[in-house]
């Protein structure tokens, strides 16, 4: 499958201390020795690469993430101009959704101007919509930057909604699950991404037990994760009208239903995004960073190498191979095309690599049946 998605770091840095951040605080170390901000020879390489992709595959929609570090620290002008390179490049029936994904601290109003008009949308990454829930996410003097992305995200909300793509939040366990979807529904995102931290086997996330010992499997161990978003599905799904759409949930319901979704989540549908580093390196998706030093590395860049160089990669061709790529206990499991053995970064266990079920196997064993359960309650008045 070719690239439709191209993630594209303009800078390397942030301003941002997050002390959980699995790209800075991580295993993977490959961000000090890149150039802090792309240059211009990069970023005029890469429309290139991506158009060349564009034309080669006759690519009807690309999307184009301006992604970091904090992407704003480039400036909205550059990514407004990386974005216009792009659409200018590409064939003419080939349509560029662009987006920038930002904490919100440096969003100002003259910025978002500048990014609406050049057809730029903005996601933000917040941990809730609280000051309580923000309180890692400081920055490098340890001060809070709960004041500034607030008000970045109601600047947003409130005079630029055409504007605004959504929020993405890492789910915490710790946090109530309901107060958190409410305080995030009053920033009113038009869409939200609830995603689930970046840990595995051998590095674990927050709040499981120390997997030695543990079995890889659905059973034998608590559901934290997946019963904190069970607690927000059944807010979300009964509402009287829908207040904002969650991907995780869509994508479930658009699986259980056979239908198809493209999700690193769940599914089996084969991955379909690069990452343009800012020296012009071309690396798999920044959450393989979490596993070990080096992970995303490809060997490749933009100025040596094509999109199609990328497509040939054995670990771009493992993460486009589908159930082929999944253990034998995945391969059996009755879950299997709705589940597609979770993220890949997940699965990852020193011993073997990535040939495990994801770490969050139990958690998605929950959530899965229980909106199974419900989708089956809501349709079983239906005529078949």
């Amino acid at each position: 499958m070719p690239f439709g998605q191209f993630i594209v770091k303009v800078h390397g840095r942030c301003n941002l201390a997050c002390r959980y951040c699995y790209l800075y605080e991580g295993p993977d170390s490959t961000w000090r020795t890149r150039p802090a901000a792309a240059s211009p020879a990069v970023l005029d390489r890469t429309a290139d690469r991506i158009a060349e992709h564009a034309a080669a595959h006759r690519l009807r929609h690309v999307a184009l993430v301006l992604h970091g570090g904090e992407p704003l620290l480039a400036g909205p002008e550059r990514l407004a101009a990386l974005a216009d390179r792009v659409r200018d490049r590409v064939p003419g029936d080939c349509t560029v959704h662009a987006t920038v994904q930002t904490n919100a601290t440096l969003l100002t109003d003259a910025g978002v101007t500048t990014l609406a008009r050049h057809g730029i949308r903005i996601g933000i990454s917040l941990d809730g919509g609280l000051a309580a829930h923000n309180t890692l996410r400081t920055d490098h003097a340890g001060r809070p930057s709960w004041p500034a992305a607030s008000r970045g995200a109601r600047l947003l909300a409130e005079r630029h909604p055409e504007a605004y793509a959504g929020i993405l939040t890492v789910v915490d366990p710790r946090t109530d699950p309901l107060e958190m979807y409410e305080s995030l529904l009053a920033l009113r995102p038009p869409a939200l991404d609830l995603l689930l931290p970046h840990g595995n086997w051998t590095r674990p996330p927050p709040g499981l037990p120390d997997p030695a010992g543990v079995p890889t499997g659905p059973g034998g161990r608590p559901t934290p994760y997946g019963d904190w978003l069970c607690a927000v599905f059944d807010r979300w799904w009964p509402a009287a009208r829908r207040e904002t759409r969650i991907r995780l949930f869509e994508e479930c319901i658009a699986l259980l239903l056979g239908l198809p979704a493209a999700t690193e989540s769940l599914g089996l549908d084969p991955i379909n995004a690069v990452v343009v580093e800012t020296d012009g390196s071309i690396e798999q998706v920044d959450s393989l960073k979490s596993a070990y030093d080096t992970a995303a590395a490809t060997g490749l860049d933009i100025f040596r190498h094509t999109f199609d160089d990328a497509l040939r990669h054995p670990g771009v061709a493992a993460r486009q191979a589908g159930a082929g790529a999944l253990a034998a206990l995945c391969r059996a499991c009755p879950l299997l095309t709705v589940c597609g053995g979770g993220h890949y970064a997940h699965r990852y266990r020193a011993e073997n690599g990535f040939i495990n079920p994801s770490v969050y196997c139990a958690d998605l064993d929950r959530l899965v049946r229980h909106v199974a359960d419900r989708l089956a309650d809501a349709t079983a008045g239906d005529p078949p």
